[in-house]
């Protein structure tokens, strides 16, 4: 065609041309499930947007968020969303048994252990040291995630509503969303129309 363009389809677009079968979901889940003990939200980032690349890094920060405002586990919602967004609810039922199966086997298993051990000092120096690691793999990903926002530097006035609400006034889940979300849909109207 004369006087037409050649584009290089967005990451969005490249990820939505992108199958996955219920099995490729539930392998793909089950490696996130085995890998993060004490919070599993960095490894699905990490697995999802820069290994498999599933999905762009704007389109899991808008799924998570979705999934962190409707009742259950934020990273079971995200199996959920994910799994039948590429396979419909086989995909879904896939993401979410193979992100629970192999930890509820090996919590299992620590329940047991621990029941006959937890009395020892050392077990309990271990369970401190792992409570620190996990703050910091979500502060790691909540990193990564804001690095998406300075995109758009407005959206950073969402985000400090959030942490304002959240931290310092020590709001619920349903008044946080209820503040921010007025504020966020403005800007993201906003942020849609300039992209």
């Amino acid at each position: 065609m004369v006087g037409s363009k050649t584009s290089t389809p967005s990451i969005s677009a490249l990820t939505l041309l992108k199958t996955l079968t219920p099995t490729e979901l539930f392998i793909s889940f089950s490696k996130i499930g085995m890998s993060g003990f004490g919070g599993v939200l960095p490894w699905a980032r990490r697995t999802l947007v820069e290994q498999d690349k599933v999905l762009s890094s704007e389109e899991f920060s808008a799924i998570l968020g979705i999934c962190q405002i409707v009742p259950g586990p934020n990273i079971v919602n995200l199996a959920v969303c994910i799994g039948s967004r590429f396979a419909g609810a086989r995909g879904a039922l896939a993401a979410v048994l193979g992100l629970t199966l192999g930890p509820i086997c090996i919590v299992m298993l620590l329940a047991i252990l621990y029941t006959h051990y937890s009395y020892l000092e050392s077990v309990q120096g271990i369970l401190r040291g792992i409570s620190a690691v996990g703050v910091g793999l979500i502060a790691s990903t909540g990193i990564k995630m804001l690095r998406d926002e300075l995109r758009f530097p407005l959206m950073l006035l969402v985000v400090l509503v959030t942490v304002v609400a959240a931290s310092y006034y020590q709001l619920g889940l349903g008044w946080v969303v209820l503040i921010a979300s007025p504020l966020a849909w403005v800007l993201a109207q906003k942020k849609a129309r300039k992209l």
